[in-house]
């Protein structure tokens, strides 16, 4: 079994665009309604992403948190096309850059449409307790809520956040997956 550990964080700033190594646009959706997930009738979510040539579809299970399993599979372009276009209940864009510190791979997610001036920074973690750097521009952690986690957006986009959720630093009672 795979198991994913990655933190998640907002941005204090923009001073990481001056590190960034490489960009690329990713569109995903999500195979397994949110409300599945919510609700326990799904276990998972599936989601298909699309990364210029190339596409993945990928399972994780639905514990809040930083450490999840998580499946990924290449998927053949023509076939992710397909399923984004017939079989997900909308499609989630961003800009993805890579910005390196200290040996560290922060991947920030910047958010397009409706979810636009949302930014979040993610970092795989080899164990949940490692030691990692905190550059200056590295906002407050938001692994644990869940209107951050991608699969929620496209349900309740940034754009239709109000400001106690854009601003809340714990989870709200009745949120989840």
């Amino acid at each position: 079994m795979g198991i994913e550990i990655e933190r998640k964080f907002l941005l204090a700033n923009d001073d990481w665009r001056t590190s960034v190594n490489s960009s690329k646009p990713i569109a995903q959706g999500y195979l397994v309604d949110v409300r599945a997930l919510r609700d326990g009738t799904a276990r998972a979510s599936v989601r298909v992403r699309i990364s210029g040539e190339q596409a993945w579809l990928n399972i994780k299970s639905v514990e809040l948190g930083i450490a999840r399993a998580e499946y990924e599979l290449p998927l053949a372009l023509a076939d992710a096309q397909t399923m984004l276009a017939t079989m997900c209940n909308g499609v989630l864009e961003k800009l993805r850059h890579h910005v390196e510190v200290e040996g560290w791979m922060f991947e920030i997610d910047e958010f397009l449409g409706a979810s636009s001036g949302l930014v979040v920074a993610e970092l795989e973690m080899p164990e949940a307790h490692a030691a990692y750097p905190r550059p200056a521009w590295l906002g407050r952690e938001v692994s644990s809520l869940a209107r951050y986690y991608n699969v929620n957006l496209l349900e309740h986009p940034y754009s239709e956040w109000s400001d106690e959720e854009r601003n809340a630093s714990d989870l709200p009672a009745g949120e989840g997956v």
